[in-house]
């Protein structure tokens, strides 16, 4: 498959492009010469981007797609379109009914993925690539103290938490519903009315279709915007939590991957190349533990407990993300201080 190269008549469709991450990734493919149409949940949204890429010179335009789990909502969205940017995830089902029944909690991850392959299935006239951005969570498993070093690549998946699901039913944390969820979205299994996934749809249609599909998968990290603290998606509340608050010894000699938002975002563009296609591939600069904060940030922030006792059990093969899409990895003082003046705008930043 050809790489999708920048022109005014080539466009990307970027989906949820409100959010933190989908804003950079239009900036980028704007400037480099693409033509954008973004999918946002309201008119209000839709009239934010509308100032916000003024400058653009009618290179952008926005489209109402008020729930991406039903059938059809793509269908008119993805037509003449080069390539897409699936970055949208359904506003119900996560954090709000965190004990609720794992159904509810995964069934609109699904939905919300299958809902855009449908769509490309049936009337992606013009289109040679989807990227998938799905999550480290589905590819990590626990790691026993036992256990030696563990190396994981793209070519794992986090079934345990799949498996747990099926065991606890309605008791599963908000852990196993939230890593199942990424897992199911991504491949999908017979469970909880979830037969399909991302790339067994992909291999079920390859026949049938002419464009590929690259799944990104990368580590905590800002991922989208947020009115309030209290409205942070999980992955920006652990960070937020950790970094700024005191919190338990338990918590801050937990591990934790991270990665920049910038290089979430070159990866999505690079993501268009030739390379890249039919590829799964991690995007992660490294582990951070908590409680090495006085390390990182010099007395700029909140301190943690650098006493505590530290265990790096893992790590992420990254060789994929820079052989294909030449990743370079910012450093973890560049990314947690840059999150910090992020917040700092906000007026949410407590040292």
């Amino acid at each position: 498959m050809p790489c999708v190269t920048p022109a005014e008549n080539v466009r990307v469709l970027v989906t949820g492009a409100n959010g933190y991450l989908a804003m950079w990734i239009i900036k980028a493919l704007l400037d480099q010469g693409y033509a954008v149409r973004g999918t946002v949940r309201s008119k209000e949204r839709a009239k934010d981007l509308q100032d916000y890429f003024n400058s653009y010179s009618g290179r952008a335009e926005w489209v109402i797609v008020e729930d991406i789990t039903k059938e059809g909502a793509y269908d008119e969205v993805v037509k003449n379109v080069n390539a897409i940017e699936h970055l949208a995830s359904p506003s119900k089902g996560s954090t709000d009914d965190p004990d609720g029944h794992g159904e509810e909690f995964i069934k609109p991850a699904v939905d919300g993925t299958l809902s855009i392959l449908r769509s490309a299935l049936k009337f992606g006239n013009k289109l040679q690539r989807i990227i998938l951005t799905s999550s480290i969570s589905a590819i990590i498993r626990p790691v026993a103290d036992s256990e030696p070093f563990v190396i994981f690549d793209e070519n794992d998946w986090s079934d345990e938490f799949v498996e747990a699901i099926k065991r606890k039913g309605s008791q599963s944390s908000f852990v196993d519903k939230y890593y199942a969820s990424k897992n199911l979205a991504e491949r999908g299994q017979s469970i909880l009315s979830v037969n399909l996934g991302a790339w067994n749809f992909y291999h079920q249609h390859k026949a049938n279709i002419a464009w590929d599909l690259v799944v990104l998968n990368p580590g905590l990290g800002p991922i989208q915007d947020f009115k309030d603290l209290e409205s942070l998606p999980k992955s920006l509340s652990i960070w937020y939590q950790n970094i700024f608050e005191n919190q338990s010894d338990d918590l801050l000699k937990a591990m934790w991957e991270y990665v920049d938002i910038q290089d979430v975002k070159d990866a999505h563009i690079e993501a268009l190349k030739e390379e890249a296609a039919g590829e799964r591939i991690i995007l992660c600069a490294g582990n951070l533990i908590f409680s090495a904060r006085p390390e990182l940030y010099s007395g700029n922030l909140s301190r943690g407990n650098p006493d505590l006792p530290r265990r790096i059990a893992y790590q992420y093969g990254t060789e994929k993300g820079k052989n294909i899409l030449g990743v370079q990895y910012k450093s973890p003082e560049d990314t947690i201080l840059s999150m910090a003046a992020y917040f700092e705008t906000r007026g949410w930043l407590r040292k």
